[in-house]
């Protein structure tokens, strides 16, 4: 018997579900914590920046760009969260959908010890490796299958990416837009007053 043999059968595609289990909390886990220090670096780059409040012109950009995500409303959402709960916010992030990402960047921004963001993310980790492992990945492979079965439910499939993707799109160009029009609007009534 071979080990592609033995290996049949047992989970996701031939991998025994506790491989699948682990390697997808080593990938969640791994996000979080880059996460966690892109915001941790964002509170350092910043505070570096308040105190010198020099440097190149790509640099002063990059601060530019950075205070604009940092005061988004999901960025500020996720800083309440982590004010508010502390490492429980942490925890319960990794099985929601929509603040996960703010609030790990968050618990970066505010400094939470490394410690307690590590002890505070195994438990959320797990429940997400978990979730993903068993019922998410089962329920996205089981509608694809259901939509690919028939030519009608493949155009349904593509319909609706092409509409996520539009609405991502559209998004997208609002934000960029809405201070850009914002600024102008301003600036004439600035103007006029010199």
């Amino acid at each position: 018997m071979t080990l592609a043999q033995v290996l049949q059968g047992y989970g996701l595609d031939g991998m025994p579900v506790a491989v699948a289990l682990l390697c997808l909390f080593v990938i969640v886990l791994a996000r979080s914590h880059l996460t966690y220090w892109a915001g941790r670096g964002v509170a350092r780059g910043a505070r570096y920046e308040g105190e010198h409040r020099h440097g190149p012109a790509w640099w002063q950009r990059t601060v530019d760009r950075t205070a604009r995500l940092t005061s988004t409303p999901a960025a500020r959402r996720g800083v309440a969260l982590v004010h508010r709960w502390g490492p429980v916010a942490v925890t319960v992030a990794y099985v929601t959908v929509g603040v996960q990402t703010a609030v790990f960047a968050a618990a970066g921004l505010v400094r939470m010890p490394y410690l307690r963001f590590t002890l505070a993310s195994l438990p959320g980790a797990v429940a997400w490796a978990v979730i993903w492992g068993t019922v998410g990945i089962g329920a996205v492979w089981g509608a694809l299958n259901l939509a690919t079965g028939s030519p009608w439910g493949l155009v349904v499939l593509g319909a609706v990416l092409a509409a996520v993707a539009a609405g991502v799109i559209t998004a997208a160009r609002r934000r960029t837009t809405a201070p850009a029009e914002a600024a102008a609007v301003d600036e004439p009534a600035s103007s006029g007053s010199r």
